[in-house]
């Protein structure tokens, strides 16, 4: 365990000193931030429009950590040849699937962290309604993105491919799954395609734990169905 933990650390801090990572998971959240509360209001239902974007954000950073930088840096190992080598050592698929994970998960949570307590400081959000609900339904939400962006980065061969291939996947689901913009805004036949993606799972039950709305059973079975299938296929299909 002192090793995984060691590995851990090693690679947050690479991630946090790498500019372009740090800068999308900590600090373009924050400009959207703004951007999104420059006019402030609230939406149709009445909900302050900054307890609706800060949890719509986790999830944007959820992603951003999952889909495009987690798979670039395993994508990178394999190219650089990192891989090879750990494949001489007792390190197993699972163990650096889990390293990469929590490393970068943790990136997750210091942005979705950050942006809560700029919402909270700054533009007065009342905060979450259910926190034990949030942060289940958070960690389901990184779970779920997180296999599928393991198994991006478990088949790609090279750092700028999988980050091609992360931004393809990545930036479509955030405009229709309401990680973006608030899912009651959009047009139903965006809603529609929305539903059928795996980052709107974590937005509705991240939002609705937020604003203390019983979460929908099936949403959560379905993060962890996700969870567990391309987690499983990712590690079936893992090159080093």
């Amino acid at each position: 365990m002192k090793g995984l933990g060691n590995v851990i650390a090693i690679e947050l801090k690479l991630a946090m000193r790498d500019p372009m990572s740090a800068f999308f998971a900590l600090a373009f959240p924050m400009v959207i931030l703004w951007v999104k509360m420059r006019n402030g209001g609230s939406l149709p239902s009445g909900l302050p429009m900054i307890d609706a974007v800060v949890p719509m954000l986790s999830v944007f950073v959820i992603g951003l950590a999952s889909l495009v930088i987690l798979p670039a840096t395993l994508a990178q190992y394999r190219e650089r040849r990192v891989l090879k080598r750990l494949r001489a050592t007792p390190a197993a698929p699972t163990m650096i699937f889990g390293a990469q994970w929590v490393a970068h998960m943790l990136l997750a949570v210091l942005g979705s962290v950050l942006i809560a307590v700029v919402g909270l400081a700054v533009y007065g959000m009342g905060g979450p309604v259910d926190p034990v609900s949030v942060v289940v339904a958070w960690v389901l939400g990184a779970l779920s993105l997180g296999s599928i962006g393991l198994l991006i980065g478990a088949l790609v061969p090279s750092g700028r491919t999988a980050t091609v291939i992360g931004l393809a996947v990545f930036f479509p689901m955030v405009f229709v799954s309401g990680a973006m913009s608030a899912r009651e805004t959009l047009p139903e036949s965006m809603r529609s395609v929305g539903d059928l993606t795996p980052m709107a799972p974590a937005v509705q039950a991240i939002r609705a734990a937020w604003e203390g709305q019983p979460a929908s059973p099936l949403t959560l079975a379905v993060m962890v169905a996700i969870f567990i299938v391309a987690g499983g296929v990712a590690l079936k299909a893992f090159r080093w």
